[in-house]
């Protein structure tokens, strides 16, 4: 069965993509199963870049243009696909977002840093002028990254909020970054975090050596049908994996770091000693 979601295209660059696509379907007088059938991609997958699940991609954009005819022209998916562009942020992140805004429980890990969904401005706006001194991205870059990771914790503030299950690395806490102003304000947002009863921080402290599960950041997240998603970041790109025994594999391992790390009021008093080193 065809999958009729109405689109608002001015909602969202996706919504947008997914808008046109289905106009160029409908004008032809196709069906997904008919688009398929002249494509690489089956028609769930149509169905879902037109419906905004999942997002379009740039070989899918190629290969509808040419099926369509519409390279070049105004009307180009191609074209369309570059207004979908995460800009400073990570391929494969806009997806994950998409999702953290959904989840009915967050589960993160994080090394060297404290994770975004707890950062103060100053603290974030930090590691984004870093970025930009160092060349990376350029200063509007950085600007929208701030704005970007503010819009993701006020997303987070709903009724009933998500429960957040954090595992830090203690270098996390103790690695200073914007100096000890910044800091020392970032640290009290934590603890304030901490108190939140849909919160739970553990400190996965440096004395487990070899039993600390990870050596990369991982963002689990449970949906509101209770399907578990995964996501990773290498320097370049981030992936999303949704395949049900590696994501499987991921949470029991999860589960080991957290039997490692700290107890939550053991972490939150660690916490509270970091605190002590900015007056």
């Amino acid at each position: 069965m065809t999958n009729q979601k109405e689109l608002d295209a001015t909602s969202s660059p996706r919504a947008a993509y997914g808008v046109l696509l289905r106009r160029l379907r409908s004008q032809r007088g196709w069906t997904q199963d008919e688009l398929a059938s002249r494509s690489a991609y089956s028609s769930q997958h149509i169905s879902a870049v037109e419906t905004t699940r999942k997002p379009p991609s740039l070989p899918f954009s190629v290969q509808m243009d040419e099926i369509f005819g519409t390279k070049g022209t105004a009307d180009s998916l191609e074209r369309e696909w570059q207004k979908t562009r995460p800009g400073p942020l990570l391929e494969g992140f806009p997806e994950y977002v998409a999702n953290e805004g959904q989840a009915v429980e967050i589960r993160l890990y994080e090394i060297g840093i404290i994770p975004g969904l707890l950062q103060t401005t100053g603290y974030a706006q930090c590691l984004a002028e870093s970025n930009v001194r160092r060349g990376s991205i350029s200063v509007e870059r950085a600007d929208r990254r701030v704005r970007f990771l503010a819009e993701r914790q006020a997303a987070l503030v709903r009724p009933v909020p998500p429960m957040m299950l954090i595992v830090l690395d203690e270098s996390c806490i103790r690695r200073q970054v914007g100096g000890p102003k910044v800091m020392a304000e970032q640290l009290d947002h934590l603890l304030m975090i901490a108190e939140q009863p849909n919160s739970v921080i553990q400190v996965a402290p440096y004395g487990i050596g070899e039993h600390r599960a990870f050596d990369l950041p991982l963002n689990l997240l449970t949906l509101p049908d209770m399907t578990v998603v995964a996501y990773a970041e290498s320097q370049i790109r981030g992936h999303m994996e949704r395949d049900r025994e590696s994501v499987l594999r991921l949470l029991t391992t999860y589960h080991q770091l957290q039997a490692e790390a700290l107890p939550h009021a053991a972490s939150v008093a660690m916490i509270r000693e970091a605190r002590k080193a900015y007056p």
